[in-house]
């Protein structure tokens, strides 16, 4: 399984989409800066990531500081770093005033209709909710605004097309549907990221540029089959098939640490995991993880996380929901 696969399935993630719109110009519909939607898009989520697609018509993105970037149906817009941003149909009209974010919120996939009865644009609003130290990892690197065109790749009719479907179920009285639509929504951030991999890797710093790369992937691929194996610089070398002073220089300049900098940190999320979703012992989670020794675990990972791993695990238990 490569890096990326992987991280997605180790790591939880719960996605949404929670506006369905249709605006006709002029219109402007504007979306506030992430860590303040947080509470309200998934509360108890360390972060939350906001994209939007486009299925009908054109629009533009706009952020303060930086020129309108113009979107066309099948674009997908993420925005990595949870800037503040404007969705409108033309460079500077002023954003609607209307209802609270948590009374738009209060039902969802909510519809709403909006604008001056021109020519229309149909967009989903939707999030991904993740561990901070994963996007972090994920998202490092990425400009502002991520853009790519999904009817462009091989999946992308299908995505749309099964969003569509999932959408009408959500308003149906068959169970299930909101369920559909949260997992369509983590294929499509899945599906984003995937594309602009292959789209915009040249020149790109990073860990996705790191999982592009020949040299680093083939390190990162290596690292997250065998977390727990003693790798020494000397042995990713051979598994990336470059010498010790190529890959130390390129895991640096792209992943921004050491290849063993990073097994530690990449074992820390895995522990963290299991930790959380698992009744394991902690003697058991440190060898699962490469550590012969409860203390060297507990060592670690108050150095990541800052707490002992039982106490960091009482303290996620007493953040989960009570049904």
């Amino acid at each position: 399984m490569d890096a990326l696969s992987e991280t997605l399935r180790v790591v939880r993630l719960v996605g949404a989409i929670f506006i369905q719109a249709r605006f006709t110009a002029p219109w402007c519909y504007q979306s506030p800066r992430a860590d303040f939607a947080a509470p309200l898009l998934e509360p108890g989520a360390e972060r939350v990531v906001i994209f939007h697609l486009i299925t009908e018509g054109e629009c533009f993105v706009e952020m303060p500081g930086a020129a309108p970037v113009r979107l066309v149906a099948g674009d997908a817009v993420v925005f990595p770093q949870g800037d503040a941003h404007c969705m409108t149909s033309a460079p500077g009209v002023l954003p609607a005033s209307g209802a609270r974010l948590d009374e738009v919120l209060a039902r969802r996939p909510r519809q709403l209709n909006h604008g001056g009865g021109g020519a229309p644009t149909r967009l989903l609003c939707g999030y991904l909710a993740c561990d901070a130290r994963l996007a972090q990892m994920l998202l490092a690197g990425l400009p502002p605004i991520v853009r790519v065109n999904v009817r462009g790749s091989n999946a992308g009719t299908w995505l749309e097309a099964s969003v569509r479907y999932a959408l009408a179920e959500a308003r149906s009285p068959r169970p299930g549907g909101a369920g559909v639509l949260a997992k369509l929504a983590e294929v499509l951030f899945i599906e984003v990221l995937r594309l602009y991999m292959n789209e915009h890797g040249e020149g790109r710093t990073g860990w996705l540029a790191g999982v592009g790369d020949r040299i680093v992937g083939a390190a990162l691929n290596a690292l997250h089959k065998r977390p727990a194996h003693a790798w020494t610089l000397e042995e990713l070398a051979r598994e990336a098939g470059t010498s010790r002073s190529v890959l130390a220089e390129r895991f640096q300049q792209l992943v921004g640490s050491s290849p063993i900098q990073y097994l530690t940190q990449w074992r820390m999320l895995l522990a963290a995991n299991l930790l959380r979703g698992s009744n394991a012992q902690l003697a058991s989670i440190a060898q699962d993880v490469g550590y012969q020794t409860d203390t060297a675990f507990s060592r670690a990972f108050r150095r990541e996380f800052g707490a002992p791993p039982a106490a960091w695990r009482r303290s996620q238990a007493a953040r989960e929901p009570v049904n």
